[in-house]
């Protein structure tokens, strides 16, 4: 994936304080997808278009539900992808397997698209009625670059990855990279990989990141209530313990054997 990255950017000296162009000077094109959720992604990548105004020289948005005079997908660099995926939805499947086939790296927008969110434990009953409706974050249909997570996002880090992108800079966009691989979705995750291993130090970041206020602080220790959790898995994705590589501890701690 870091390669695909890299061999987006053209590789050449900086000479003033806008973002590199990728393309060997071409705009990156970045397109957008909504599929299964509430749009609230939607909204806060829409919060950046005035920021965007400051940006052409360096980013197109090239394909989108509001650029509705372009129905034919076209070649992308990047592809921001709202919500999770209906199986019994056909245009939807097949809008996503077009979008890995036509862009270069292909992102989860959000903690419906990164990891199902909410939607997984959907059970239909929606307009329509879809009474059997099964949901599915990205990664089970296709090969996902990057991860947002969020429920929604925020408009500051999603603006953040694209001029991540634009310049190359891998430091910032690596989590976001290592998140597409994370099936966490839930505060009992935190329970089960960090407080119950004894590694939380109680910073409060997992219950600072909460957006329904599932997880909270007491007396230190981080207390989760199951029934407020919209599974966005920022809680985890936040965690300054989370990324702790501990197969490799447990192997140099001889907690277990290879």
């Amino acid at each position: 994936m870091f390669e695909k990255l890299k061999n987006m950017v053209k590789n050449e000296e900086k000479t003033s304080n806008a973002p590199k162009s990728l393309n060997n000077g071409k705009k990156l094109k970045v397109g957008y997808i909504h599929l299964s959720g509430c749009t609230g992604d939607l909204m806060s990548l829409s919060e950046n278009y005035d920021d965007f105004v400051d940006l052409l020289h360096a980013v197109d948005i090239v394909y989108g539900q509001t650029l509705v005079d372009n129905w034919q997908m076209p070649k992308m660099d990047i592809v921001l992808i709202e919500g999770s995926v209906c199986l019994e939805d056909e245009h939807s499947i097949k809008e996503l397997k077009e979008a890995r086939e036509k862009s270069k790296l292909l992102v989860a927008l959000g903690s419906c698209a990164a990891t199902g969110g909410f939607t997984v434990y959907a059970k239909g009953g929606q307009q329509a009625q879809p009474q059997h409706s099964s949901f599915l974050a990205l990664q089970h249909l296709v090969n996902v670059d990057m991860a947002i997570p969020g429920c929604p996002p925020s408009p500051q880090i999603i603006k953040k990855v694209l001029l991540a992108a634009v310049n190359n800079d891998m430091d910032y966009l690596a989590p976001f990279m290592d998140f597409a691989k994370n099936e966490e979705a839930c505060g009992c995750d935190l329970q089960k990989k960090v407080i119950n291993q004894s590694i939380c130090i109680g910073c409060g970041a997992c219950a600072a990141s909460c957006p329904t206020r599932a997880m909270t602080m007491k007396d230190g220790r981080p207390s989760f209530n199951c029934d407020r959790c919209v599974k966005c898995g920022l809680c985890y994705y936040q965690c300054t313990r989370s990324w702790w590589p501990m197969d490799q501890i447990k192997k140099e701690l001889g907690l277990w054997e290879e």
